[in-house]
Parts: structure tokens; C-alpha cells; sequence
């Protein structure tokens, strides 16, 4: 899938409405719409990378900024002392339903494993 045809790349350039809770240069955070928690925000890069096996030493670093604007989205949001999960699918197998890279950030309820 090009980036053209990307429903993340659409939220990014405003084609399709998000609720937006945080927006940076590089990375971009909106509730999702199949929300399987209380609080269940994607962090989604505004380049288009299709999953972490297309990372690069060039792009690597932006996991990093996704990880820690998780962890400030679960303050925000009032669940890093009752704990959160940090989720990255990858692949078909993997779970991936959307081929843009992204982090859900889950939290507000008792986690279990599987996830749901």
C-alpha cells in the first residue's frame, strides 16, 4: 500500500477527521476507533513506514519517540500507576490490520493475554 492510500497517512494530512491528542514534526497520537480499552490511543508516524521491518538505522530513532510519547500519553491520561500496555504489530501473523507503522497505548482496565 503507497502512502496515498493509507488511512493513517490520511489523518495526517487531514483528509480524514481524527481526535487528535498530540501532534509533533515527526509523530502524530489520536484515539482509535476500535477502541479495546478506556484509554486506547495510536501513535503513528507521519512519514509513511509500513511496519518495523521496514525501519532503517534512518528512521530507527522514532521508535524511541513513539515509546516515550506513550509513556507521557498514559500520564495524560491518568494510567501509568495503574500500568498500561505499549503494543507494535507487525505483519498479517502479527495482528497488523493497518500497514503504517503505529503503537497503541491501552490502559484504564486489567490487560490480559491474550490481548482483547
Amino acid at each position: 500500500m503507497n502512502s496515498l492510500d493509507c488511512i493513517f497517512c490520511k489523518i495526517t494530512r487531514g483528509e480524514i477527521p481524527a481526535k487528535v491528542v498530540h501532534e509533533t514534526e515527526d509523530l502524530m497520537a489520536f484515539f482509535d476507533i476500535n477502541q479495546i480499552a478506556p484509554v486506547h490511543i495510536l501513535v503513528i508516524t507521519k512519514n509513511h513506514i509500513t511496519s518495523v521491518n521496514d525501519l532503517t538505522l534512518e528512521n530507527a530513532s522514532l521508535i524511541g519517540q513513539m515509546v516515550l510519547l506513550g509513556k507521557q500519553l498514559a500520564k495524560e491520561h491518568h494510567i501509568e500507576e495503574s500500568g498500561f500496555r505499549l503494543v507494535m504489530n507487525t505483519g498479517k501473523h502479527g495482528g497488523q490490520s493497518v500497514f503504517h507503522i503505529h503503537l497503541h497505548v491501552m490502559g484504564g482496565r486489567q490487560m490480559s493475554w491474550p490481548p482483547g
